[in-house]
């Protein structure tokens, strides 16, 4: 994997600490890159299932730390803008510049439209989409300033279709397309580039507790929320790492407001 460029930059990662904000923090620290990791760290309501924990963000600080760089890490909720501003400071503080911002925190959960009540609604655009634009607005600033960055917006397949019993989720992950594009068009002339990435199911503690939640195993879960037509259930979060990197990296200097599909030949079907 070419990562040409990154080597000591500094990203900003949310829902940093496990699944697939904690794989891209560590593949972004192996190519030389300081990490600041933004966990929410504790049990949510809802959807129900485990959160990252201040115990998985310590271990990640470790493990970053062990390769060379900086990491500083962050408890705090994408959807309370004091936590967001705190967090974004400190960086200030600590290092030179903010470089790369991975918007990555994200639930997941099912419902059918009518059944779902107001409160779940909230919760999913809330941390979904605008949790996005409450850390990304902190943050874009700084990238004006310096002339220079690259946002990327962890959306998903459901970001580019329907899906059944995830209409919330699906329309929060539409939305981070309409921000991606719109980002890109407000920040080009400052050198900032904005995509997103739209995974298939992940292997991860959230497909992990979809299953429980449903009483059924997480192959299951993944194949009947997606049918991929590669013959494999999931990705991996190495694989959205590697996506993450290259998007970061002056390999990918040309690429804006675009959508970057690993999907394992889902939307093919």
């Amino acid at each position: 994997m070419k990562t040409d460029g990154l080597a000591g930059k500094v990203a900003f990662i949310t829902g940093a600490a496990h699944g697939q904000g904690r794989a891209v923090a560590l593949a972004l620290a192996a190519a030389g890159v300081h990490i600041a990791a933004f966990d929410v760290a504790k049990p949510l309501a809802y959807p129900g299932y485990r959160m990252g924990s201040e115990d998985e963000l310590q271990s990640l600080a470790e493990q970053v730390q062990k390769l060379g760089v900086q990491c500083l890490t962050f408890r705090g909720d994408v959807r309370r803008d004091d936590d967001v501003t705190a967090a974004v400071q400190a960086v200030r503080d600590a290092l030179p510049t903010i470089d790369v911002l991975f918007n990555n925190a994200g639930i997941c959960a099912y419902g059918l439209a009518h059944e779902l009540t107001e409160a779940e609604w909230d919760a999913m655009l809330d941390i979904n989409l605008k949790g996005a634009w409450l850390v990304a607005r902190r943050i874009i600033p700084v990238m004006m300033a310096q002339q220079s960055g690259v946002i990327i917006n962890n959306s998903s397949i459901a970001g580019l279709r329907g899906m059944n019993r995830l209409s919330h989720y699906a329309a929060s992950k539409w939305g981070l397309v309409g921000l991606t594009k719109s980002w890109a068009l407000e920040l080009a002339p400052y050198n900032v580039r904005v995509n997103s990435i739209h995974p298939t199911g992940v292997n991860t503690p959230m497909n992990d507790g979809l299953a429980e939640m449903e009483g059924a195993t997480p192959q299951e879960i993944a194949e009947r929320s997606a049918g991929n037509l590669l013959p494999v259930p999931w990705i991996e979060p190495e694989d959205v790492a590697n996506a993450v990197l290259f998007l970061a990296s002056d390999a990918a200097r040309y690429m804006t407001g675009t959508q970057f599909v690993l999907d394992a030949g889902l939307l093919t079907r």
